[in-house]
């Protein structure tokens, strides 16, 4: 995997005059959109953690893209107008740590060719063309081996044409390393050169590989000649080809698993790997400390994980956290509330159900009086309930537990990634969540933020289960960095690029991209005369339970079907003796998206005399 990314972005773009004196060529925008920002996307799409951009000419441009995207970090080269793209490189330089891709700031590109370089197992490759008829080629010559033996502009100087220099290359930092040695060995008279010519000198002592894509789609632009070409011929090649490895888009509504990106979905197909390497236990750690920094300290919390769905996260939570001959209270609002209760039932775990509706909030009072009841170990609750969208108050609810001496265990399966949260601050022991909801990655891993005071508390307690034991898990992955048993690999891929995104995306504005969904949707209900379940000011804003409409024309098949045909998947509810169909605001969707499906409600519900 390639984690880092360096765009080098420091030059005066002086060919294309006036265009670029007041900002940078990589801002050049083609169909609404600047060059850089789209690489910025392709890099994070492709598994990228960090970019580093070495600016120089206009580098507040740059810094107001960090801003955009918390991934990336710049670093300005003073000396740009006096130097060329290894001034830049070698100010960049100190703060590369690994492997990472080396891109110019004026390419457009098929991002076919990231995927082609990060699955080159060779350590150190330049990406190169067949012709291009540019006018402005740099040629490249090889060995016998594929090793770099030559650079130049003069096709006259390269006996034999390897390819054409793209502008993407894969190096390792020993070898970024040995190029800043040579390049300031001799500063005054390497001041203007480029990082090509630097690669060639270091690579008569480490090999650096030219790997060829003959028909590749990319250009650089570097004045109005090159832009209209662009234009013209190669951003729709490259359009096109990215195109058609897009896959069918289906927005699903439903309350998960979630909608995913297409770079999600790709993020699984990696080479097969043993998951006892040690290159998978440093992606399993990755993922688990980055699913604690998202709402709690990492000093005070850890993340257990597990192969399984949220309810089997649920199961190990409840199982592995009640003490021993300790009482827990639990909240039923809900049928997942009334699913921790079952878990306990068949743990046999002493247990006092506090039944409360499932669509009002929770009386504080009365749940008070409950604690005060009994001794009670450990309160489990429901964060979000799935079942109707009622937010269960735990900023007040947990800390009046925590005030009667429980630990607190949460179910945020359905809460946790969507908004922010501070467990520390919540008064949270022991949350639940999974991989497949607002994290947005695939199913298949449940997890458990627990608090490590807590949970080293379980030390020495007898197990009441095997595969779910949170600490003996905790315990072990502390060790080896390893689960017990045989993790979801290509899961855990597709998580750790769910984290990526979400990372730059960040849990603030993902909430408010839920809620611009929901006021749309709720909007449109109170024009359709829908009504929903529970009252707007107790609702979470993920999911919307929607009562039925008073009409035997009414048919959930009907309704499910009509969205279903354009790319729409919902789901029915159902509460006691309450009929309801529920939209979830989850996922990889977007407002506008919602708008479409708000059309299509409207436009079944018209049909059946609603509206």
């Amino acid at each position: 995997m390639i984690k880092e990314a360096v765009i080098v972005a420091g030059g005066l773009g002086s060919r294309f005059g006036g265009r670029t004196e007041a900002m940078p060529k990589g801002f050049i925008e083609i169909e609404g959109e600047a060059i850089v920002e789209r690489s910025v996307r392709k890099l994070i799409a492709n598994g990228v953690e960090r970019i580093i951009i070495g600016t120089g000419h206009c580098s507040e441009w740059y810094d107001r893209l960090a801003k955009k995207y918390p991934c990336i970090v710049t670093v300005r080269n003073d000396d740009y107008a006096k130097t060329s793209s290894m001034g830049t490189l070698e100010v960049c330089a100190p703060l590369v740590t690994g492997d990472f891709f080396l891109l110019e700031s004026d390419l457009i590109y098929d991002a076919v060719g990231l995927k082609v370089l990060a699955n080159d197992a060779r350590e150190n490759v330049i990406l190169a063309s067949g012709p291009t008829n540019s006018k402005d080629e740099v040629y490249l010559e090889t060995d016998e081996n594929g090793v770099l033996k030559s650079v130049s502009k003069n096709r006259s100087e390269i006996s034999s044409v390897a390819g054409e220099l793209v502008g993407i290359t894969k190096l390792g930092k020993k070898t970024l390393d040995e190029m800043t040695v040579y390049y300031r060995k001799d500063f005054p008279a390497h001041i203007k050169i480029d990082y090509e010519q630097v690669l060639k000198a270091v690579a008569q002592q480490t090999p650096v590989y030219v790997r060829t894509v003959q028909y590749y789609a990319w250009t650089e632009i570097d004045d109005e000649a090159m832009f209209t070409r662009a234009i013209e011929t190669i951003w729709p090649r490259i359009a096109e080809n990215e195109e058609l490895q897009n896959i069918r888009r289906e927005v699903l509504l439903n309350p998960g698993p979630s909608t995913t990106t297409d770079s999600v979905k790709y993020a699984q197909v990696v080479s097969d790997i043993c998951p006892r390497e040690s290159e998978f236990g440093e992606l399993m750690e990755w993922c688990s400390k980055e699913l604690t920094r998202f709402v709690a300290k990492e000093d005070s919390y850890a993340t257990v994980m597990f192969g399984c769905s949220g309810t089997g996260a649920d199961e190990a939570m409840i199982s592995s956290c009640v003490p021993p001959g300790g009482k827990l209270l639990v909240v039923d609002n809900g049928s997942y509330g009334e699913r921790l209760a079952k878990i306990a039932k068949i743990y046999d775990i002493d247990m006092t159900v506090f039944k409360s509706s499932t669509y009002e909030a929770l009386d504080t009072q009365k749940l008070e009086n409950a604690f005060q009841s009994e001794n009670y170990a450990a309160l489990a609750i429901v964060y979000h309930e799935t079942t109707t969208g009622l937010l269960n108050r735990l900023d007040i609810l947990c800390p009046l537990a925590k005030k009667y001496g429980m630990i607190t265990l949460v179910d945020a399966v359905s809460a946790y990634g969507g908004m922010p949260m501070d467990l520390e601050k919540l008064g949270i022991d022991f949350m639940t969540c999974t991989s497949n909801k607002h994290i947005q990655g695939m199913a298949g891993i449940g997890f458990v933020v627990a608090k490590k005071s807590e949970l080293e508390k379980q030390k020495d307690w007898p197990m009441r289960n095997y595969y779910f034991n949170l600490y003996d898990q905790y315990r072990y992955f502390l060790e080896t960095k390893q689960t017990r048993f045989t993790p979801p690999v290509q899961t855990f891929y597709a998580l750790r690029q769910a984290i990526i995104e979400t990372k730059q995306e960040t849990i603030e504005k993902r909430f408010e991209r839920y809620t611009a969904c929901w006021n749309i949707l709720t909007k449109a209900l109170e024009e359709i005369g829908l009504k929903m379940l529970v009252k707007a000011e107790l609702q979470s804003h993920f999911i919307t339970a929607i009562l039925i409409p008073e009409t035997s024309e009414y048919s959930f098949t009907a309704l499910h079907d009509h969205a279903k045909k354009a790319g729409f998947t919902i789901y029915p509810g159902k509460l006691g003796n309450i009929d309801t169909f529920r939209i979830a605001n989850m996922g990889d969707i977007r407002p506008e998206e919602m708008e479409r499906f708000t059309v299509l409600l409207r436009e079944y519900m018209h049909s059946i005399g609603v509206c």
